[in-house]
């Protein structure tokens, strides 16, 4: 039921951002409180047995769900940004993208060692974001917990090759 809700609201985007890319768009459901709590209820029902020490939401729509799960869960949260956007000590992960490379980063004090976090973003498509996020939380001593995705795009394969690091993966509108 929570897919296909998800699935109505949001709305394709063809040519963004270049061409031959249709761009699944989430922020329709945005302006749908009822459906955003719906969607903050699915993951709580699928990640309760998960032992979660904190959530750790990628830059910047991974922050939408993921906050509002770490709240609820009564875990901190950890922002995992682009270079040069957090204001403290970091440590950062180069990672390899289809066009080059890109950077994420994490405040050095964001959780201790032996933490289990869950990493959450709104979209999975081809894995290359959160397997360098799980690369940097084990580097820095933590536990990929899990994953969860407000949308994945299984013809892209990112499933694949995020099972590798953790089974617990919830996708609640798949493509």
């Amino acid at each position: 039921m929570i897919e296909q809700q998800i699935k109505s609201a949001i709305r394709d985007i063809h040519d963004f951002p270049k061409p031959g890319i249709i761009f699944k768009d989430i922020t329709p459901i945005l302006k749908d409180p009822v459906l955003c709590d719906a969607i903050s209820t699915a993951f709580l029902d699928k990640i309760k047995d998960m032992q979660i020490d904190a959530v750790a939401g990628i830059e910047s729509r991974g922050f939408l769900f993921g906050l509002t799960m770490a709240t609820k869960l009564g875990v901190p949260f950890i922002p995992v940004r682009k270079a040069g956007k957090l204001p403290y000590s970091v440590n950062q992960k180069i990672y390899e993208l289809e066009y080059g490379t890109a950077t994420i980063e994490i405040h050095t004090d964001a959780f201790e060692p032996g933490n289990r976090i869950l990493i959450h973003d709104d979209l999975l498509a081809t894995g290359g974001t959160v397997t360098a996020t799980s690369e940097l939380i084990k580097e820095m001593g933590g536990h990929v917990a899990g994953f969860s995705f407000v949308v994945g795009l299984s013809f892209l394969k990112g499933l694949e090759k995020i099972s590798a690091i953790s089974d617990n993966i919830v996708v609640l509108a798949d493509y």
